[in-house]
C-alpha cells in the first residue's frame, strides 16, 4: 500500500512537471537565441541535400514568436508558425486530462485528416524549395 503523502507529492509532481518544462524551454530560447548558438540540434535533410523539410526553421520561429516577431516568425517556418495555435489547444486538452488522471492517448484522426495533413506538408515543402522562395 502507498502512503497517502506519497501519492500527493506524485499528484503535485505531474501537475507541475509539464509547465516547468515549457517555462525551461522558453528561458533556453530566450536566453540561448538559434541564430547566435550552435547547440541547436540541425536537419539532417537539410544538412545532406540542402532542402528544407516541413521542420526546418521551428526553433528560430518559436524563438521569433517569443520576442514578438510575428511576421519573422513567418518568414522562418510558416507552417509551424500558423499551427501553432492548434498545438497549443491540444496541449492544454492533453494537461487538463492529466490533472483529472485520465488516460493520455493520440487523437483518433480519420483517413481524410492524415491525408489532408501529410498533403499540406508536402505541399509546404516543395513550395518552400522552390527557386527564388524565402520562407
Amino acid at each position: 500500500m502507498i502512503p497517502a503523502g506519497r501519492n500527493r507529492i506524485a499528484t503535485l509532481a505531474r501537475a507541475v512537471a509539464p509547465p516547468a518544462l515549457l517555462a525551461l524551454t522558453v528561458g533556453l530560447l530566450r536566453r540561448f537565441p538559434p541564430e547566435q548558438y550552435s547547440f541547436y540540434p540541425r536537419c539532417p535533410l537539410y544538412l545532406s541535400l540542402h532542402l528544407q523539410c516541413p521542420g526546418c526553421g521551428t526553433t528560430r520561429a518559436f524563438a521569433a514568436l517569443l520576442r514578438g516577431h510575428f511576421t519573422e516568425a513567418l518568414h522562418l517556418n510558416a507552417l509551424t508558425t500558423l499551427l501553432l495555435p492548434l498545438g497549443v489547444i491540444y496541449a492544454a486538452l492533453c494537461y487538463r486530462r492529466l490533472l483529472r488522471s485520465e488516460d493520455l492517448r493520440w487523437p483518433q484522426l480519420p483517413s481524410a485528416g492524415i491525408y489532408a495533413t501529410l498533403a499540406v506538408a508536402a505541399i509546404f515543402t516543395v513550395a518552400r524549395n522552390l527557386p527564388g522562395q524565402s520562407w
